[in-house]
């Protein structure tokens, strides 16, 4: 009935409203009366209350105003007549992964959300995948977006109509409706949001009376941190840490919070408060306002209305038109509503911001028409929006000026908001007006102390530039020629206050005292390094704008007054040519490496002469090269002094710019670009001229002149240095021809180029490669396209990257003096392609490699390869080397020059070869053979010279290559062909080379076997004295063993060793007697392992584990006083936790151990983060070898040497049978009881009548077990016993998480069972790997495990025998009921290898007298043994019935004797436990308990040998026997039946009572009724869950991944657990619990439970790999996951597509099962140096 009245209110007031005649004043006055009561009412206000009233009493009936009737019915009618949009518009969040795709995306702002991605054709294309900084939408449906596939499969209309803006659909009266609604409510939401009065409201919503009710409400900055502000609020508002951290975290997400409700007087208090205590932590006090209750109030309505708003566009096109409309309507004075909101964005906090930012993505952004409209309100406040941005301490993802991307990205819209708004001059007007404050006098920059923030906010701006400009037009109009020019204009503008900026003055005497700024200069470089390109590119797409803008370009280079000349035109002379120039130094005078205007004149320049319009340039003859040149030439002598070090008094700050200038990120548009401007002066300046001008720039026109000399040692160098880079830039200037313009290639070639120089230096992996090239403005390098046609791919390991090889034909294009090497890749690249060269027999010349030919207009460069400065430089040069001054001449010169010559006698073959002698008039081989002007010698005499100087070895190839290059051309002059001695010469260097090589290696192989006969000799020699020393023993010897050998037959010996190998019974064989000797890896000192001797130890680390779980993530408590769960004196059969104990296979004396141990105690506490390598507290160490990390020491226990005499064995075991056995181990125990307890007669009678049920007649006594042969224990010496000690407290305080404590009962029930678990893991890798038991463990593992096997035996003597007597008790209970206590656990409670270990390793206790010490004898322990693996068996073999459920079904094999003793035992089993297991054949049950008792009957394999040394069967040792022959060697080793069923038929009368009990028990039958859950044998194998080939999946379940303890939308960092596959959300502080009284974050939590502290998770949006190990511990690791190029890509940062790497994988999966993750985190700490501590434990 409610519900009614509610609807009918609700239309009841729409129908009013309908009807007023001023329907506006109505809504207010309703929305003035109803929201005070509903928002900011109460001191405690709840949510949800609040969000119910306002659906009923406000939105409902301003719904029902809307649809004209009940909301429900209007939108069904709605759903009917309306079409789905095409449009996406998925708005992101932060660190949403996004989509772009290579191939076919306009430009890399076009992104997909991961849903229209996994749906569209962009997934088999080269796609790239990133984390969104939010704010974005998805640009699926937007045809302008994308070449092809611009909609997913959802979003498809089956129409190529795309965002063609849809038909209104909606009704007149409806549309008239909404936009009468819209316009009231949006101008209601406008008005609140950019309300900046606190106390009062306007008119038309002021209430009647004003309650004393006011807001403190605390606003989010930037500047101060969450702790300051928790700690504010502590200390301002009186509030706890967790309501403190509850304010700050959603004043940090919403924006702003109400603190404190109050009075006005209490809240100016707090307010007080707040400033005072958050200005002493930081300068800037924290914002913080008082609000009014009822301005509060509607202030949150109105952004509830934003919300509201959205949901409503998103019913109808029609409602979001109208909303578009009113928005976006002019206003007479005032701009249109969502201006308002966009120049108030700055002022209002983020929870506003993001609403209104999502209103307009919702509404204007879908819409073609309202887009453009949109754009056109954006641009015209675009200066104003900047200006407020960059005074907002926001981010620019939360700033209205981020959507620019969204209108200037889409090509018609920038290209009509260019033509409208000129857009290129709104943006570059308002950089130069917000850089207007760093002009210096000259109207150029100066950034000397800058603000770097506000600098980074400016340089976003650029960004929008780049999104303008980022395609070309297709299509020029008359409108957009003109406004670009405009915009170019203004851009040229901005360059000349940059060109000649941060001029340098070379410093004379001292350092400079304060390292000028710089990086500003290189940012803005950097910034415009793309708009420069994009500016060139849309001007060379049409020829009249390049023309202009040529021109322009020009008449602003003219203008510029930058390191201005002082003197007047001087004429220098040099071989008979006359330059006249004005003088400048560069090393004196200022100059400039900012010089973006000559060099955009550079490049506009090759662009004309590339599409031929250079012929519609008027009078080409009037621009001056000279001067074009002057100080791009100046720029280029800069670099060259630098490196010549003649500025090191100048600072890093120049050397840093100089390494930038020619670095990937800068040298397109500054160092390339004047080299270009250098060509372009070559091509048009008479060649003498233009080498006079770089000789007197270079300062060597006076050297070279021979007008100076000096004696003075740093100025020779400098000089030679300076030769150097001159020649070097003369070799760039002829050979660089790689630029489209300058000769006939493409960007392709040019890519090609690059790719090839790269490799040559050294093969290169893919990512390395993309950094080594320069990227285009969509971030491309073009790579791919190339890479297959220059490279080859070698693949990657299971570590490392796939490399790329050059191909070995690309070689010729290898140029030594390639341009865009830096100093070290240059001699990289030489020392690499030298040395390939000499492999394949070669001489070591790296000739110059043939360039294509320059295009005609840059044809004349080559005339300064044969021009007489040229020969006059090089004749010098040589001259200097001949003269072999050392301090006039270096190598580097010479080889330099080499190059040159080879250049120009090049260039001549190519040409005398492509015409005739007489056309060529390139005469480089003539100058160079003709005497010079002062009968100096020519070069080609001079380069005969310098063949034979020893100080040139290395550079004989390349002369010898030279001189025969001067042999052919001069034939090519002369027409004939080479001679006889020239053929001959050119065939040489490469015999003499192979010859030489092969004489060496004769020569060295000779000096080899010299080597070795001589030692071998000596060896001889030492044998023959140590056996002449030691006569005696070499005489001995023989004959000793002879004696020995007699005694045993043929047919015993073989007898014997068949014997060999049983482990136990009267048949077992002998323990190998070897004396083990081993070295201490701290003192190299070797000493025997013995029981009496000083210890030796084994590095050791005891860990927990929960490898072999069947039960993940339930780990039982373990209870300190010993009662609760029965482990761990019975290990449950989950194997829910064990504790695993590896070693390192290193081994120590105790002593040294022990030193060393201290040591590292007392330098580590010293050490930085030291403690999150080793956890001291914890007895932690780093192995002094490998660096394993370890907590314990195993000491070396030699195994027991045993005499076993077997006829005594065959008479004891025939009196000795299993019932036998039963009753004097019972008597012996009742035995003890009586000793050590008070005599309780009861106890003893009841038992005593069982007893004699069970075995019949002949009581045996309380001794009868000690006339089966016993013997003396060993003795152990001090130290093995201390260190007994050690490892066993180790093992218990690791194993159960408690206080160390060596009296306590447990510590050797520890031992045992780490010894257990330890074989089962190993049991379990063997297994998981394919491998035999036997012969596949390393030495490591198996010294290790022998190890812990006999400390565990060992352990005995070490507690009280009480003790172990009563834990022997106890376990036996289990097996005979006659001990049975009511606390021992069913057969299905326990795991039987952990009770097998527990009973071999505590039965000698049984044996202890009072007043002697005693052990059984071998034979004793051999049947000891032997019954208890019996019993054990036969329990276990039930135990697998019981819990089986699915029985393989075999075919055939019924009529086995197997089969028919299993079918027996099944029925008999069935009876027992009433036929509660289903009814199955025996070949059947035979098979399944085959397979379920394989993994115990392997660890006790591994077990006994490891206990007694016996040697197993081959059987063992191969991986190939079947299954069912490893069973029966297996048997065979272990004394038992090859059928395990015959024990039952063997021991009846013992089993069959024992069958009854065993059956019967309680817990038995729940288990079989499914009351309780039971562990299937073979237990199942863990492994790392299964992950998917394509990494996008993995990403697509993140991006669906739901906090489980939070609603909101913020980036979560969904985290994958590797071993069971739940996924986490780490890193927030939603998902933080508690964990012994700390917090700890979801995965530390996760990993405790999980992985008993130790977890491997992956980090799904960081493509990375976590670690942990602990709270405090933890590192990363390689994802398995990797991209077409073989490597890893970690935070995704390239962005390529990934799949999985199962190699990889599987070594995860292996670090694991091996427990070497503990290992690995200490490794990689100790490697990485930390000098932050991460707070692991809140992941």
């Amino acid at each position: 009935m409610a519900e009614g009245e509610k609807s009918l209110s609700g239309l009841e007031l729409s129908k009013e409203w309908q009807e007023a005649t001023d329907s506006r004043a109505d809504l207010l006055r309703y929305l003035k009366e109803q929201v005070p009561q509903i928002f900011c009412l109460k001191k405690e206000s709840s949510p949800l209350e609040e969000e119910e009233l306002m659906q009923s009493r406000l939105l409902h009936p301003l719904e029902c105003f809307l649809f004209g009737e009940d909301p429900q019915e209007g939108l069904e009618k709605l759903k009917q007549g309306s079409t789905s949009s095409q449009l996406c518009g998925r708005v992101f969040k932060e660190g949403e992964t996004v989509y772009s795709c290579r191939d076919c995306a306009i430009d890399p702002t076009c992104v997909l959300c991961m849903d229209c991605f996994q749906d569209s054709v962009h997934k088999s294309h080269r796609y790239k995948m990133h984390a969104s900084s939010g704010g974005g939408f998805c640009d699926c449906g937007d045809i302008e977006a994308w070449k092809i596939g611009p909609c997913c499969s959802k979003h498809d209309p089956g129409a190529a109509t795309a965002m063609v803006t849809d038909e209104c659909v909606l009704e007149p009266e409806l549309y008239e409706r909404a936009e009468k609604l819209f316009r009231v409510l949006l101008c209601y939401v406008t008005d609140f949001l950019v309300w900046e009065e606190n106390f009062e409201l306007s008119a038309e919503l002021q209430p009647r009376t004003k309650d004393n009710a006011y807001y403190c409400v605390l606003y989010n900055d930037e500047h101060h941190s969450y702790d300051h502000v928790i700690y504010t609020l502590q200390r301002s508002v009186y509030c706890d840490q967790a309501e403190a951290q509850t304010h700050t975290s959603l004043i940090d997400k919403e924006g702003r919070r109400a603190v404190k409700r109050g009075t006005f007087r209490s809240c100016q208090q707090a307010k007080d408060l707040i400033k005072s205590n958050s200005e002493h932590i930081s300068l800037q006090p924290l914002r913080v306002e008082i609000l009014h209750a009822t301005v509060m109030a509607h202030q949150t309505f109105a952004l509830r209305l934003g919300s509201w708003f959205q949901k409503i566009i998103s019913y109808s096109v029609g409602f979001r038109q109208a909303f578009s409309q009113v928005a976006l309507e002019p206003n007479e004075d005032n701009p249109c509503l969502i201006s308002r909101l966009m120049l108030h964005d700055a002022r209002m906090y983020k929870g506003a911001r993001k609403i209104v930012h999502e209103l307009i993505f919702c509404s204007m952004l879908m819409e073609t028409e309202f887009k453009r409209l949109f754009a056109i309100e954006f641009t015209k406040h675009y200066k104003q929006l900047q200006k407020d941005f960059i005074l907002d301490d926001h981010d620019k993802s939360i700033s209205i000026t981020a959507l620019s991307v969204q209108i200037f990205t889409v090509p018609t819209l920038a290209r009509q908001l260019i033509e409208e708004g000129n857009v290129i001059k709104v943006i570059v007007d308002t950089v130069t007006a917000l850089l207007h404050e760093h002009l210096d006098d000259n109207n150029r920059f100066f950034f000397l102390g800058y603000n770097s923030d506000k600098f980074s906010r400016i340089q976003v701006i650029f960004h929008d530039l780049r999104y303008i400009l980022i395609s070309k037009p297709p299509m020029w109009t008359e409108e957009l020629r003109r406004e670009f020019l405009e915009g170019f204009k203004i851009f040229l503008g901005l360059l000349k206050c940059m060109q000649g900026m941060e001029e340098v003055k070379r410093q004379f005497g001292q350092h400079i005292a304060v390292e000028p700024e710089w990086e500003a200069g290189f940012s803005l470089q950097i910034q415009l390094r793309h708009i420069l390109a994009m500016f060139q590119d849309w001007c060379a797409s049409d020829e009249e704008v390049l023309l202009l803008a040529f021109k322009e370009c020009h008449k602003v280079l003219m203008q510029c007054n930058n390191q201005p000349f002082h003197r007047e035109p001087t004429d220098y002379y040099m071989c008979k040519h006359i330059l006249n120039v004005r003088p400048y130094k560069v090393s004196q005078e200022p100059v400039s490496i900012h010089l973006p205007i000559s060099r955009l004149l550079a490049g506009l320049y090759v662009l004309l002469c590339r599409t031929g319009t250079i012929e519609r340039l008027h009078d080409p003859e009037s621009y001056d090269f000279t001067q074009l040149a002057e100080h791009p030439l100046r720029c280029v002598v800069l670099a060259a002094q630098v490196s010549a070090e003649m500025w090191r008094r100048n600072g890093l700050s120049l050397v840093s710019q100089v390494y930038y200038y020619q670095d990937v990120k800068c040298r397109d548009e500054m160092y390339d670009k004047d080299v270009l401007m250098l060509q372009i002066a070559a091509s048009k300046m008479d060649a003498n001229h233009f080498l006079m001008l770089i000789l007197l720039r270079f300062e060597l026109f006076d050297y070279f002149n021979g007008s100076c000399s000096s004696k003075d040692q740093d100025e020779l160098i400098q000089w030679n240095r300076l030769t150097e880079e001159m020649l070097y830039l003369l070799i760039v200037i002829v050979g660089e021809r790689y630029v489209p313009g300058i000769s006939q290639v493409t960007k392709e070639d040019v890519t090609m180029r690059e790719v090839v120089h790269l490799l040559c230096i050294e093969p290169m992996a893919h990512s390395s490669l993309v950094k080594g090239l320069p990227e285009n403005e969509s971030r491309e390098t073009g790579l791919e396209s190339v890479i297959t046609k220059v490279a080859t791919f070698k693949k990657p390991g299971v570590s490392g990257h796939g490399l790329y090889e050059v191909k070995k034909e690309r070689l010729v294009e290898f140029n030594p003096f390639y341009y865009h090497y830096s100093r070290s890749q240059h001699s990289k690249a030489e020392e690499s392609q030298k040395k390939r060269r000499v492999q394949e027999g070669n001489d070591k010349a790296l000739r110059p490699p043939v360039p294509p030919a320059f295009c005609p207009a840059f044809s004349s460069i080559v005339r300064l390869l044969c021009c007489d400065i040229i020969v006059h430089i090089l004749r010098r040069v040589l001259q200097r080397a001949a003269e072999d001054r050392a301090t006039h001449w270096t190598e580097a010169m010479i080889q330099r020059a080499l190059h040159l010559i080879g250049q120009a006698l090049l260039e001549e073959k190519t040409q005398l070869e492509d015409s005739t002698v007489e056309d060529v008039t390139f005469d480089f081989s003539v100058k160079a053979r003709g005497i010079g002007s002062e009968h100096s010698k020519s070069v080609f005499l001079l380069l005969s010279k310098i063949k034979a100087l020893p100080s040139l070895e290395a550079q004989k190839d390349m002369v010898k290559w030279v001189l025969q290059m001067f042999e052919i051309v001069k034939c090519l002059r002369e027409k004939s062909s080479p001679t006889a001695s020239v053929s001959m010469e050119t065939t040489k260097p490469e015999e003499s080379a192979q010859d030489k090589e092969k004489a060496e290696r004769k020569r060295k192989a000779e000096a080899a076997k010299l080597h070795r006969q001589k030692i071998m000799a000596q060896m001889s020699a030492m044998q023959k004295n140590f056996i002449e020393s030691n006569k005696m023993l070499y005489d001995n010897m023989p004959e000793s063993g002879a004696q020995g050998e007699t005694v045993t037959s043929t047919e015993s010996c073989a007898m014997e060793h068949r014997e060999l190998c049983v482990a136990i019974g009267p048949h077992r064989g002998s323990t190998p007697a070897e004396r083990e000797v081993l070295t201490c890896i701290l003192c190299q000192e070797e000493q025997e392992v013995a029981v009496q001797a000083p210890a030796m130890v084994l590095t050791a680390c005891v860990q927990r584990s929960t490898v072999l779980t069947q039960c993940r993530g339930k780990i039982p408590t373990n209870r300190a006083d010993g009662t609760g769960t029965s482990y761990p004196l019975f290990m449950p059969p989950e194997l829910a936790v064990g504790a695993h104990t590896g070693s390192c296979g290193h081994v120590m004396h105790a002593t040294c151990w022990q030193k060393y141990f201290e040591a590292v105690q007392n330098t580590t506490r010293n050490r930085l983060h030291a403690e999150l390598i080793i956890d001291l507290e914890n007895g932690e160490y780093l192995c002094p070898l490998c660096k394993s990390l370890c907590n314990t020491v195993v000491p070396l226990i030699p195994m027991e040497q045993l005499t076993f005499n077997y006829e005594n064995a065959e008479i004891i075991g025939q009196h000795l049978t299993m019932p036998r056995w039963i009753q004097i181990i019972s008597a012996r125990i009742k035995g003890l009881k009586s000793i050590t307890q008070d005599n309780d007669c009861n106890t003893e009678s009841s038992s005593g009548d069982g007893d004699a049920g069970l075995c019949g007649e002949g009581q045996p006594d309380f001794r009868s077990i000690l006339s089966y042969g016993v013997q003396e224990p060993r003795k152990f010496s001090d130290s093995v016993a201390e260190m007994l000690v050690v490892c066993a407290t180790t093992v218990h305080r690791v194993g159960l998480q408690t206080a160390p404590n060596e009296m306590c009962p447990r510590v050797p029930l520890m031992a045992w069972n780490t010894c257990a678990f330890t074989i089962q893991a190993i049991e379990n890798i063997l297994q998981e790997e394919g491998k035999p038991l036997f012969g596949s463990l390393q030495n490591r593992q198996h010294a290790g495990l022998k190890a812990i096997v006999q400390f565990s035996a060992a352990q005995r003597f070490k507690s009280s025998q009480s003790v172990i007597q009563r834990h022997f008790t106890d376990m036996l209970g289990v097996l005979l009921p006659v001990l049975n206590r009511k606390t021992s656990p069913s057969l299905l409670e326990v795991d039987f290898f952990h009770l097998l270990v527990g009973l071999v390793l505590s039965i000698p206790s049984l044996y202890q007298e009072e007043a002697v010490d005693l052990q059984p004898s071998a034979v004793s322990s051999a049947y000891n043994h032997l019954h208890i693996l019996h019993l054990v068996t036969m329990a276990h073999v039930l135990q697998i019935l019981l819990s089986s459920a699915d029985f393989p079904a075999v075919a055939g094999g019924e009529d086995t004797e197997e089969a028919r003793v299993a079918g027996e035992l099944y029925s008999t089993v069935s009876q027992h436990t009433g036929r509660l297991i289903p009814d199955v054949s025996g070949s059947s049950v035979a098979e399944r308990v085959r397979r379920g008792i394989e993994p115990f009957l392997r660890c006790a394999a591994l077990f006994f040998n490891c206990l007694t040394g016996v040697h197993p069967p081959e059987d063992l040792f191969s991986s190939s026997v079947t299954s069912q022959g490893q069973v029966e060697a297996l048997c065979s080793y272990l004394a038992l039946p090859s059928n395990v069923f015959q024990l039952f038929q063997e021991h009846r009368d013992t089993v069959t009572p024992l069958l009854h009990t065993w059956c019967g028990s309680p817990a038995i039958t729940k288990a079989l009724k499914g009351k309780i859950q039971t562990v299937r044998y073979p237990r199942r194998r863990n492994r790392l869950i299964e992950l998917p080939e394509d990494y996008s999946a993995l990403l697509n379940q993140a991006s669906h991944f739901q906090c489980p303890k939070s609603t909101d939308d913020e980036r979560k960092h969904p985290t994958l657990c590797l071993f069971c596959g739940a996924m986490l959300c780490s890193q927030s502080s939603c998902c933080l619990s508690k964990l012994d009284g700390e917090d700890v974050g979801a995965c530390t939590a996760h990993a405790a439970t999980c992985g008993a502290g130790v977890g491997m998770f992956l980090r799904i949006r960081e493509c990375e790999i976590v670690l942990m190990a602990s709270k405090t511990r933890g590192s990363t690791y390689p994802a398995p996951y990797l991209d077409d190029y073989g490597e890893t890509d970690p935070h995704l940062v390239r962005g390529n597509p990934l799949h999985l790497c199962p190699e990889r994988y599987r070594k995860l999966n292996q670090l694991w099962q091996q427990h070497c993750i503990l290992e690995e985190i200490a490794r990689s700490l100790e490697v990485v140096n930390v000098m932050f501590a991460f707070e692991w434990q809140m992941l």
